[in-house]
């Protein structure tokens, strides 16, 4: 592993290429002087190879401890829709401590020692889940388990959150803007993949535990863990930055004075952005309103349709593939367009999306026609939402302190989307509410949310008048 250090100056432009699987030269990287990374070629592909299987190990870790599968242990272990809301908040609401991370993050001298440190020790804390589970068939009631995981779920986001921007500012420094959309949309592409084959598997095996599928989760969660130690691993082969490296004196239009302290100055400054604070009001109310129903499709499926989670994980797969699919797509157009059109765009399409659940039940259509229609939508739209709303924040943040901003931005939006869940799970148990209901209230906020991002200003990015033209012209593979 190298370690790199910002230069003062770089005198001819860096040609940084793709890794092989992607092999297309794309123009000369032209970062601001004084603010540049000296990387070689051999480093940056040598890191994007090393990123990307890096992020098929961590996918097979966040599918175990997250999404289909938890909840539906949660539902195992009788957990109620406001307790799983406040557990799907957790992760979420400790994104408060974010800003505390990335001070802490920029004041070491290795991006990637910090990153190893909080995240392995996060990771390994399922292991007490684990222990809890294989004890707790004998000694422990269901209630008590509930409690296991509550503890787990707490201790590990707490960690995890103190690494969350140091791993984006550590991305951010290594791959160019150029070919953040190409890149990002292949890696997220290969997650999705192993999202999609990993998840019914992982099903499967719990469903084999037959009346036990208790002891099932706990075996899928300890070959999460084992997957997710293995991610780390690969950070060894990624070339390493230190924050420290960069010069005292570095400036940037878009910093308002370069003599500015990050404890002290730190909110002022953010203030004085108006670009950044309009982004986090959509990204706040957008989180807020995504998470009002998101945590309980499943729910909805495992729960009041009362569908098998063998079932549920072939339409989880579905969303998967829609979204392996359609990643370098959205990457692309990402490069060409920018990412605000498409945050645009596509958000309408995911803000109506929880209407076209009305109406479901479990009926032979509704089960092997529509609720797989409606799979296969969301993995083709949040996809791109996800893609850009990162790509974006690295397009908008300083170059000398982006982890801060994206520690902000964490934060601001993880207080909304666990208030989200929080009064989800709250309003779902209110008599007279229904889950579909939910789901209507889901698509308004999700529409209004939108309305902000209409003010946010994107550099390199096109007007939506602009891309009308351009689309009629677009082909794949230029």
């Amino acid at each position: 592993m190298t370690m790199v250090e910002p230069v003062a100056e770089l005198n001819e432009p860096l040609c940084l290429q793709t890794p092989e699987i992607l092999e297309k030269t794309i123009s000369p990287l032209v970062l601001p002087p004084k603010t540049a990374l000296k990387i070689s070629k051999q480093d940056i592909r040598a890191t994007l190879k090393a990123s990307t299987i890096e992020g098929v190990f961590a996918a097979v870790f966040e599918s175990a401890t997250t999404g289909l599968l938890l909840s539906n242990f949660l539902l195992q272990v009788g957990a109620s829709s406001v307790e799983i809301g406040i557990l799907s908040a957790i992760p979420m609401l400790v994104n408060l401590l974010q800003p505390l991370g990335a001070y802490i993050a920029d004041r070491t001298t290795s991006r990637h020692w910090y990153n190893l440190g909080i995240f392995g020790v996060s990771r390994l804390l399922w292991l007490v889940l684990v222990i809890a589970i294989v004890w707790g068939r004998q000694h422990a009631d269901p209630q008590q388990l509930l409690q296991w995981t509550l503890v787990t779920v707490i201790a590990a986001s707490v960690l995890a959150a103190f690494a969350t921007s140091n791993w984006f500012s550590w991305m951010a420094a290594v791959v160019p803007h150029r070919l953040r959309g190409r890149y990002f949309g292949f890696r997220n592409s290969a997650t999705s993949l192993v999202t999609l084959l990993g998840v019914p598997l992982m099903g499967l095996l719990m469903s084999t535990w037959g009346a036990d599928p208790i002891l099932g989760y706990g075996v899928v969660l300890f070959l999460g863990v084992v997957a997710g130690m293995i991610s780390l691993g690969y950070q060894f082969f990624m070339v390493d930055v230190n924050p420290q490296a960069y010069p005292k004196d570095a400036e940037s239009d878009r910093v308002p004075d370069k003599k500015e302290k990050i404890l002290t100055d730190f909110v002022p400054s953010v203030l004085k952005n108006s670009n950044f604070l309009m982004f986090l009001i959509y990204f706040s109310v957008w989180t807020f309103a995504v998470n009002l129903s998101a945590p309980f499709f499943n729910i909805y499926l495992l729960k009041d349709l009362s569908l098998d989670v063998s079932l549920v994980t072939v339409y989880n797969s579905l969303s998967s593939g829609a979204n392996l699919l359609l990643l370098m797509f959205w990457g692309k157009l990402a490069d060409r367009w920018g990412n605000r059109p498409l945050l645009i765009a596509v958000g309408l399409v995911v803000a109506v999306t929880p209407l076209l659940w009305l109406g479901t039940g479990n009926y032979p259509f509704a089960v092997w026609v529509w609720l797989p229609l409606l799979h296969l939508l969301g993995g083709t739209t949040i996809g791109a939402i996800g893609l850009c709303t990162n790509n974006i924040q690295m397009e908008i943040a300083p170059i000398e302190q982006p982890s801060t901003y994206f520690a902000i931005a964490a934060a601001v939006s993880g207080v909304t989307g666990a208030l989200g869940t929080t009064a989800g799970g709250f309003l779902a148990e209110l008599p007279g509410m229904s889950l579909g209901a939910l789901f209507a209230l889901s698509a308004a906020v999700r529409l209004v949310g939108l309305l902000p991002l209409i003010l946010v200003r994107e550099p390199r990015s096109l007007s939506l008048r602009a891309i009308v033209p351009t689309f009629l012209r677009f082909k794949f593979n230029d």
